[in-house]
């Protein structure tokens, strides 16, 4: 057995384990260019009907629909639509709320706005606890989740933090609609779902019966460990897909998506050098500097060298993780419909990706990863590179 095929059956073995200790029920797609690497589908759709996952399967991608939603505001911006450093405030006629007036398009997407959030998670707030009161059926159209962050204070000045912001994305929807004069999802569905392949790929209702679309569930558990049933998510979030999170993808549509994108296909080739180059510090790891980009988040090291970029996305019942591999030019696409399902095996799969020698993709001249590892990573609210 090579090294190579060795690290997959490796992966293999350890999610099956998981999946037979309610620790991951959901699929896995790692890929380089056309090539298909590893896939794998574990656990149930359904654990009332006891329907298993396959690689067909759509799954709920949580706050990964953000990118979405990114690619979409640079798709205008190339469009002269507006600009990164147009202030959503004005565009929108938001004046008499508490939203500052100076966070920009480019705030919105760095998570660097600093305007307040419905439900503030980096102070341990909730997002289900949003709809103890407030019934989550009525909120269904992107205008609809204003009342929740509008009048709340902000955090900090724009452009002097960096604070993960749901509802930054719900602004950037708002100003997306206004400038195409179509709801948000019509816009992705033609401008990104559309061109990038992605024909097993929406916005379904909780209300619809949908086939192949895994249901969220988390296991209940005794004290000592056992599980003793599963608990849907159906109350935890809205009902349909917004701006901030909520659409359902296939695993082989999410890597078309990256693929898409990395291939120009999506944005203008500055927009596209954009989206993979990191914009703003957020948090030192261990050994390590977490930078948010327009979407992505990077994993740079001391030296500046970028590892990987990705987007995950977190509900009750939903747990996704899609991270490209610059040195190796590989996509990881890790679907759960389990909260807590898709966080310890990306790591596996990163350390067996990061770890093949083997798996090292020749470097080209001017190639995406080129030019990431050239520029210092630093752009104006315009987009316009900073001297070093």
């Amino acid at each position: 057995m090579t090294r190579t095929a060795a690290a997959w059956d490796e992966l293999d073995r350890d999610l099956r384990r998981r999946t037979e200790e309610a620790r991951f029920s959901g699929v896995v797609r790692i890929t380089r260019g056309e090539e298909e690497l590893f896939s794998g589908a574990y656990g149930d759709a359904s654990h009332a009907w006891r329907i298993p996952n396959t690689l067909g399967t759509r799954f709920d991608t949580a706050s990964l629909t953000k990118l979405f939603t990114a690619v979409a505001a640079l798709q205008l911006v190339d469009d002269g639509a507006f600009a990164l450093d147009t202030p959503a405030v004005a565009y929108l006629g938001l004046r008499d709320t508490a939203i500052s007036e100076d966070a920009t398009v480019y705030h919105l997407l760095t998570h660097s706005s600093g305007i307040g959030d419905d439900a503030e998670e980096e102070d341990g707030e909730d997002y289900a606890d949003l709809w103890r009161e407030r019934p989550n059926y009525a909120v269904t159209e992107t205008a609809d989740f204003l009342p929740q962050f509008a009048y709340k204070p902000s955090n900090f000045a724009p452009g002097e933090g960096c604070r993960y912001c749901n509802c930054g994305y719900v602004l950037v929807g708002l100003m997306i609609e206004k400038a195409t004069g179509i709801p948000y999802r019509d816009v992705v569905r033609g401008r990104i779902f559309g061109p990038a392949g992605m024909r097993d790929s929406g916005f379904f209702h909780l209300a619809d019966g949908v086939s192949d679309l895994a249901e969220g569930c988390d296991p209940i558990r005794d004290d000592g460990g056992a599980v003793t049933g599963w608990r849907k998510n159906i109350y935890s979030f809205p009902p349909i897909g917004s701006p901030d999170s909520g659409a359902h993808v296939t695993a082989a549509d999410l890597d078309r998506f990256l693929r898409a994108v990395k291939d120009g296909l999506l944005l203008s080739p500055e927009r596209t050098e954009m989206f993979f180059t990191p914009q703003i510090h957020y948090k030192d790891r261990d050994g390590w500097e977490m930078r948010y980009g327009l979407g992505m988040w990077f994993y740079v090291e001391p030296d500046g060298h970028v590892v990987c970029c990705q987007k995950e996305g977190y509900n009750a019942g939903v747990s996704a993780v899609m991270r490209y591999f610059f040195d190796q030019d590989i996509n990881l696409v890790l679907l759960s419909n389990m909260a807590d399902g898709a966080w310890e095996p990306s790591w596996v799969a990163h350390e067996l990706i990061v770890g093949m020698a083997s798996s090292r993709a020749p470097r080209r001249d001017g190639s995406l990863a080129e030019r990431v590892r050239a520029s210092d990573g630093r752009f104006d609210g315009a987009g316009h590179a900073e001297a070093p």
